[in-house]
Protein backbone atom coordinates (compact mmCIF):
# COMPACT_ATOMS: atom_id res chain seq x y z
CA UNK A 1 0.00 0.00 0.00
CA UNK A 2 1.15 3.23 -0.78
CA UNK A 3 1.05 5.70 2.14
CA UNK A 4 0.53 9.67 0.76
CA UNK A 5 1.52 11.86 2.11
CA UNK A 6 0.21 15.43 2.99
CA UNK A 7 3.26 17.25 -0.17
CA UNK A 8 2.23 14.12 -2.43
CA UNK A 9 -0.92 15.29 -2.50
CA UNK A 10 -0.58 18.70 -3.17
CA UNK A 11 2.28 18.26 -5.70
CA UNK A 12 0.84 19.09 -9.42
CA UNK A 13 2.57 16.97 -12.02
CA UNK A 14 2.18 18.24 -15.28
CA UNK A 15 0.52 14.66 -16.25
CA UNK A 16 -2.25 15.13 -14.22
CA UNK A 17 -3.00 18.81 -15.18
CA UNK A 18 -2.89 17.80 -19.09
CA UNK A 19 -5.28 14.41 -18.65
CA UNK A 20 -7.29 17.10 -16.46
CA UNK A 21 -7.53 19.92 -19.21
CA UNK A 22 -7.96 17.15 -21.83
CA UNK A 23 -10.97 15.36 -19.33
CA UNK A 24 -12.17 19.04 -18.76
CA UNK A 25 -12.06 20.20 -22.43
CA UNK A 26 -13.73 16.50 -23.51
CA UNK A 27 -16.40 16.93 -21.34
CA UNK A 28 -17.08 20.38 -22.33
CA UNK A 29 -16.98 19.48 -25.91
CA UNK A 30 -19.77 16.78 -25.11
CA UNK A 31 -21.47 19.26 -23.07
CA UNK A 32 -21.45 21.07 -26.03
CA UNK A 33 -22.63 19.33 -28.45
CA UNK A 34 -25.38 17.16 -26.70
CA UNK A 35 -26.14 19.67 -23.71
CA UNK A 36 -26.01 23.03 -24.28
CA UNK A 37 -27.00 22.92 -27.90
CA UNK A 38 -30.11 20.99 -27.20
CA UNK A 39 -30.66 23.66 -24.27
CA UNK A 40 -30.01 26.15 -25.35
CA UNK A 41 -32.43 25.30 -28.06
CA UNK A 42 -34.88 24.53 -26.07
CA UNK A 43 -34.57 27.55 -23.68
CA UNK A 44 -34.61 29.79 -27.23
CA UNK A 45 -38.45 27.72 -28.04
CA UNK A 46 -39.51 28.44 -24.58
CA UNK A 47 -38.63 32.15 -24.68
CA UNK A 48 -40.19 32.16 -28.64
CA UNK A 49 -42.87 30.68 -27.10
CA UNK A 50 -43.69 33.29 -23.87
CA UNK A 51 -42.91 35.66 -26.69
CA UNK A 52 -45.67 34.36 -28.97
CA UNK A 53 -48.07 33.72 -25.64
CA UNK A 54 -47.44 37.50 -24.55
CA UNK A 55 -47.96 38.71 -28.14
CA UNK A 56 -51.16 36.79 -28.00
CA UNK A 57 -52.17 37.48 -24.72
CA UNK A 58 -52.06 41.45 -25.70
CA UNK A 59 -53.80 40.70 -29.82
CA UNK A 60 -56.69 39.25 -27.37
CA UNK A 61 -56.50 42.42 -24.50
CA UNK A 62 -56.83 44.90 -27.77
CA UNK A 63 -59.60 43.01 -29.34
CA UNK A 64 -60.98 42.72 -26.01
CA UNK A 65 -60.71 46.21 -25.70
CA UNK A 66 -62.71 46.93 -28.96
CA UNK A 67 -65.00 44.44 -28.05
CA UNK A 68 -65.90 46.65 -25.43
CA UNK A 69 -65.81 49.59 -27.34
CA UNK A 70 -67.80 48.05 -29.84
CA UNK A 71 -69.77 46.43 -27.49
CA UNK A 72 -71.18 50.46 -25.87
CA UNK A 73 -71.28 51.59 -29.37
CA UNK A 74 -73.96 49.26 -29.82
CA UNK A 75 -75.63 49.40 -26.78
CA UNK A 76 -75.29 53.10 -27.03
CA UNK A 77 -77.34 52.74 -30.61
CA UNK A 78 -79.59 50.23 -28.80
CA UNK A 79 -80.73 52.27 -26.33
CA UNK A 80 -80.91 56.05 -28.74
CA UNK A 81 -83.14 53.37 -31.35
CA UNK A 82 -84.99 52.72 -28.03
CA UNK A 83 -85.70 56.42 -27.07
CA UNK A 84 -86.57 56.93 -30.64
CA UNK A 85 -89.00 53.91 -31.17
CA UNK A 86 -90.44 55.25 -27.44
CA UNK A 87 -90.82 58.55 -28.99
CA UNK A 88 -92.48 57.41 -31.98
CA UNK A 89 -94.78 54.95 -29.93
CA UNK A 90 -95.71 58.38 -28.02
CA UNK A 91 -96.20 60.49 -30.47
CA UNK A 92 -98.50 57.99 -32.54
CA UNK A 93 -100.59 57.51 -29.75
CA UNK A 94 -100.68 60.65 -28.98
CA UNK A 95 -101.92 61.18 -32.68
CA UNK A 96 -104.49 57.92 -32.27
CA UNK A 97 -106.09 59.87 -28.99
CA UNK A 98 -106.41 62.93 -30.83
CA UNK A 99 -107.97 61.15 -33.81
CA UNK A 100 -110.37 59.60 -31.57
CA UNK A 101 -111.43 62.27 -29.70
CA UNK A 102 -112.10 63.83 -32.58
CA UNK A 103 -113.70 61.28 -34.49
CA UNK A 104 -116.15 61.02 -31.47
CA UNK A 105 -116.90 64.74 -31.31
CA UNK A 106 -117.34 64.71 -34.73
CA UNK A 107 -120.01 61.87 -34.42
CA UNK A 108 -121.65 63.19 -31.00
CA UNK A 109 -122.09 66.67 -33.28
CA UNK A 110 -123.67 64.23 -35.64
CA UNK A 111 -125.95 62.74 -33.62
CA UNK A 112 -126.98 66.00 -32.04
CA UNK A 113 -127.68 67.44 -35.17
CA UNK A 114 -129.56 64.22 -36.18
CA UNK A 115 -131.73 63.97 -33.13
CA UNK A 116 -132.51 67.66 -33.35
CA UNK A 117 -133.59 67.56 -37.30
CA UNK A 118 -135.95 64.21 -35.90
CA UNK A 119 -136.87 66.52 -32.99
CA UNK A 120 -138.14 68.83 -35.61
CA UNK A 121 -139.65 66.65 -38.15
CA UNK A 122 -141.46 64.82 -35.20
CA UNK A 123 -142.58 68.26 -34.37
CA UNK A 124 -143.93 69.19 -37.66
CA UNK A 125 -145.79 65.77 -38.21
CA UNK A 126 -147.27 66.48 -34.70
CA UNK A 127 -148.01 69.82 -35.82
CA UNK A 128 -150.01 68.73 -39.20
CA UNK A 129 -151.33 65.92 -37.59
CA UNK A 130 -152.52 68.57 -35.11
CA UNK A 131 -154.19 71.02 -37.38
CA UNK A 132 -155.39 68.16 -39.29
CA UNK A 133 -157.37 66.71 -35.89
CA UNK A 134 -158.33 70.30 -35.38
CA UNK A 135 -159.38 70.52 -39.03
CA UNK A 136 -161.51 67.53 -38.97
CA UNK A 137 -162.89 68.26 -35.57
CA UNK A 138 -163.73 72.14 -36.54
CA UNK A 139 -165.53 70.49 -40.10
CA UNK A 140 -167.40 68.28 -37.61
CA UNK A 141 -168.50 71.34 -35.40
CA UNK A 142 -169.18 73.39 -38.03
CA UNK A 143 -171.33 70.18 -40.23
CA UNK A 144 -172.80 69.66 -36.39
CA UNK A 145 -174.00 73.41 -36.46
CA UNK A 146 -174.87 74.25 -40.08
CA UNK A 147 -177.43 70.93 -39.81
CA UNK A 148 -178.78 72.33 -36.70
CA UNK A 149 -179.45 75.78 -38.32
CA UNK A 150 -180.61 74.33 -41.71
CA UNK A 151 -182.73 71.65 -40.12
CA UNK A 152 -185.19 74.85 -40.03
CA UNK A 153 -186.74 75.70 -44.03
CA UNK A 154 -187.07 79.48 -42.64
CA UNK A 155 -183.01 79.37 -41.48
CA UNK A 156 -182.31 77.83 -44.56
CA UNK A 157 -183.94 80.44 -46.44
CA UNK A 158 -182.79 83.43 -44.12
CA UNK A 159 -178.60 81.78 -44.72
CA UNK A 160 -179.27 81.71 -47.90
CA UNK A 161 -179.98 85.29 -48.36
CA UNK A 162 -178.06 86.29 -45.82
CA UNK A 163 -174.96 84.92 -47.59
CA UNK A 164 -176.25 86.49 -51.67
CA UNK A 165 -176.14 89.54 -50.10
CA UNK A 166 -172.50 89.11 -48.87
CA UNK A 167 -171.58 87.76 -51.96
CA UNK A 168 -173.37 90.90 -53.67
CA UNK A 169 -171.68 93.07 -51.46
CA UNK A 170 -167.87 91.81 -52.54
Amino acid sequence: MVLLSASGMLSVSIGTVAWATVSFLLVLFLLKKYAWGPIVKSLQEREHSIESALNEAQKARNEMANLKAGNEALLREARDERDRILKEAKAVGEKMRTDIEQKAKDQSERMLTAAKLEIDNQKKAAMTELKNYVGTLSIDIAEKLVRDRLSDSEKQQALNSKLISEIRAN
